[in-house]
């Protein structure tokens, strides 16, 4: 089901519970300086995080792969949309080991932007920045938050020979949503099956993690399908987050949820059985990933 481009009056305000604070404190301009002297890119900026200021304050910060430009165009997302016709950077993934190297990260969240131009998806560069970040920093951990890799499990599988320690896949949204706001490339199911093949073929202590928006005119049934169908799949960890329109031209915001509506949800999300759930206004995949990926090993540990 199509979501319409409803637009909304200029002067409509954000609920008084959605509060984005500017950049401070002074590790920001050191991660800044760090990443634009390695020339990467985040999702951070790339996709407008609201949480940019919190998390680069603290010293974190999502790393994307693969350039910052998508050859997909989702509703809901920010990032530019440009078909790269297969030139990939081969001095991406050392760049990136070096910069998690010298910021001396304990964890780090590492996203790609889709490649349909590329026959593996990405795959192998995905698979080469997890290697050399092992051998730079054998301590860290990495959470690898990929696309669909156009659904194929050749692709998916050679993520292994390098696995990270958190696989992350987006469904993003309920089934009956998810084609007026993904991509016609993208679906619910390929995403479910990428999802369910990376609990089946990937090695035995990964954990598996997904996200949804909400906002975009879900019910309180098709999330409790989506909690169970994500669970079917194998996924530990899940976050929940509100959908903010990036610009006029993106999806309208359908419904601003409360927080305490986010916190029930989460309640329902932890009853299907997953291991961590963070769901707020402002919770986005990767936050507060080293504390959510803790708990999940925390529980397969007890």
């Amino acid at each position: 089901m199509a979501i319409p481009l409803i637009e909304p009056p200029r002067a409509e305000r954000l609920p008084p519970w959605i509060r984005v604070r500017p950049p401070h404190g002074p590790v920001y301009p050191e991660v800044r300086e760090l990443l634009d002297g390695l020339g990467l890119g985040t999702v951070c900026r790339e996709a407008r995080c609201p949480n940019l200021s919190e998390c680069w304050s603290a010293g974190a910060a999502t790393l994307m792969l693969l350039g910052t430009e998508c050859t997909r165009r989702c509703g809901f997302c920010a990032v530019t949309t440009h078909w790269p016709r297969g030139v990939v950077d081969r001095t991406e993934p050392a760049r990136v080991a070096e910069a998690v190297r010298r910021w001396g990260l304990r964890y780090v969240v590492l996203t790609q932007v889709c490649r349909d131009d590329l026959p593996d998806g990405g795959a192998s560069v995905l698979a080469e920045t997890v290697s050399r970040i092992r051998e730079s920093s054998p301590e860290t951990l990495v959470e690898l938050l990929i696309g669909d890799l156009g659904g194929t499990r050749e692709a998916l599988e050679l993520l292994w020979s390098s696995p990270p320690d958190v696989l992350a896949h987006n469904l993003e949204t309920v089934r009956t949503l998810s084609p007026g706001v993904r991509d016609p490339r993208a679906g619910y199911d390929r995403s479910l099956g990428v999802l369910a093949s990376a609990r089946r073929t990937g090695p035995p202590r990964l954990v598996t993690k997904s996200s949804i928006m909400l906002g975009l005119g879900e019910d309180q049934v098709e999330l409790e399908t989506a909690f169970g169908d994500l669970r079917g799949a194998g996924v530990d960890l899940l976050t929940l987050g509100q959908y903010l329109r990036p610009s006029q031209v993106h999806l309208a915001v359908q419904r601003y949820v409360p927080p305490e509506e986010f916190e029930r949800l989460r309640g329902r999300a932890l009853a299907h059985g997953f291991a961590g759930v963070e769901a707020g206004p402002l919770v986005r995949s990767s936050y507060r990933a080293e504390q959510l990926y803790r708990q999940a090993f925390a529980a397969r540990e007890a």
